[in-house]
């Protein structure tokens, strides 16, 4: 899902009370969202409407964003991650605005975050290997519009990677 794509009126999680249900509803799902309705009833101790509402209602209520499959990204030519961490030459609104549109728009860009520190973003961007990212390079970051430094970091190893938020 690109930043682009995510509600923007999700009900904020302070507003939310989640029971000891929802929370293993939404514990499990992460593990597995194929789970069929039956499973998942069974797996927290409802019947199977109860749990397809609950399920319903943490969707309307933007705790469950989207249902999507984990690739794997060796297999499908996107084997490396790069950091790239980015300092823009002014900041203000419509410079940060511009860099953020553009952004969506890169080649295996999986995420985009405005940080504090030294950078003012760092990107996640996926990629076969080191000649296909010095073409991405060449190709689209150097363009993307207010920036005045890029430095990326090559991923080596794996050691960490999760999309299961602490429940």
């Amino acid at each position: 899902m690109k930043l682009r794509d995510r509600p923007s009126h999700s009900v904020p999680v302070a507003a939310t009370e989640l029971d000891r249900i929802d929370k293993r509803i939404l514990k499990t799902l992460q593990q597995d969202a194929s789970i069929s309705n039956v499973a998942l009833a069974a797996e927290v101790n409802l019947s199977p409407p109860a749990c397809l509402r609950r399920v319903e209602r943490l969707k309307q209520e933007g705790l469950i964003r989207g249902i999507v499959a984990h690739l794997d990204p060796e297999r499908l030519n996107a084997g490396m991650v790069v950091l790239i961490g980015v300092v823009l030459d002014r900041s203000t609104p419509e410079s940060f605005a511009a860099f953020e549109e553009a952004a969506q728009r890169v080649t295996g860009c999986m995420e985009c975050h405005v940080v504090t520190g030294e950078f003012d973003y760092f990107m996640l961007v996926r990629t076969r290997d080191s000649q296909s990212f010095n073409k991405l390079h060449a190709e689209q970051l150097l363009y993307l519009p207010g920036v005045r430094q890029i430095r990326s970091f090559m991923g080596l190893k794996e050691v960490v990677s999760t999309h299961q938020v602490p429940l």
